[in-house]
């Protein structure tokens, strides 16, 4: 199936980098499109090519895939700094690419995002109304509170302030710790073993500044979670979710409008990736662009 190298200008000038899957023998045809990034300090390469390419293989469609600025392949300073508000942005950057892109039915577009940009399509999918379909898995729905699982201090962002206003390099801190009463942005273990499985095999690196922790207090993204109505929304949910926890997500989607659905998954938070679930949590979101995206 065919997989292209793609890249693209954010509204701020910065050149996001990623893929674009389109299903064999697409020639000549104007296709729906999921537009699909990562969560929290991840690369395209952590399993997101499975998606777009079970997908493509059983509908008429193309995924778009990107890296987040400041990660991956894609440029941003400083590396590893995670700003929600400008990556919300860039899912619409994204949307008016593949709209520009000639193979991409303009009027036929969703969004895909997992984790923390599971957060990221609801408030997209509530303000953008060029969305289709908003498919959120295991998102985080408010900041505030899970900000109470970090385990971080104010010495940290104050020495991380004073750095950068000296110019100097912005501190880090690492992005997961063996042990959850260390400082880390994502202290559980579930995510220690998910990313340093990762670490020994890609680029990734164990380490994220601490200003995430300051901007993710104001990040609630689940806010105008009513507000995507009437475009339809996909939840997927893994009933023992620690990092972004499963009461929060039940909660945001008791507060969402027709049309929706909920998919309730076993496990925690990296169980609905690569793994025997993968292949119910797929099939489900794929049903559900088949009658929407796709119909």
């Amino acid at each position: 199936m065919p997989r292209k190298d793609i890249e693209f200008k954010t509204s701020d000038d910065i050149t996001l980098h990623g893929w674009l899957y389109t299903p064999d023998n697409a020639e000549g045809k104007k296709l729906p499109s999921l537009v699909m990034a990562h969560g929290l300090t991840c690369f395209k390469e952590m399993d997101l090519d499975l998606f777009a390419e079970y997908f493509i293989a059983g509908l008429p469609m193309a995924c778009l895939i990107y890296d987040n600025r400041c990660f991956g392949a894609s440029d941003g300073q400083p590396r590893a700094e995670v700003n929600p508000f400008l990556q919300r942005s860039d899912y619409s950057d994204a949307m008016t690419f593949a709209q520009l892109s000639p193979d991409i039915n303009l009027d036929k577009i969703g969004i895909w995002g997992t984790s923390y940009s599971g957060g990221h399509v609801l408030w997209v999918g509530s303000v953008d109304r060029r969305v289709k379909a908003v498919l959120s898995q295991g998102p985080l729905v408010s900041g505030w509170e899970n900000t109470t699982s970090c385990t971080t201090s104010l010495k940290m962002f104050q020495d991380d302030r004073h750095a950068r206003a000296q110019g100097h390099e912005p501190t880090r801190i690492p992005a997961v710790v063996p042990d959850p009463m260390q400082p880390a942005a994502m202290p559980s273990p579930d995510s220690y073993h998910f990313f340093t499985a990762w670490e020994k095999k890609s680029d990734w690196k164990n380490e994220i500044t601490p200003k995430i922790v300051e901007l993710v207090r104001s990040n609630d993204p689940a806010v105008n979670i009513h507000r995507i109505s009437p475009t339809p929304l996909l939840m997927t949910v893994a009933d023992n979710d620690v990092l972004t926890p499963t009461d929060l997500a039940l909660a945001a989607y008791g507060q969402a409008l027709q049309p929706k659905q909920l998919h309730i998954m076993p496990g925690g938070h990296f169980d609905v990736y690569n793994g025997p679930n993968f292949e119910k949590n797929a099939w489900c979101q794929a049903d559900v662009l088949k009658r929407t995206l796709c119909a």
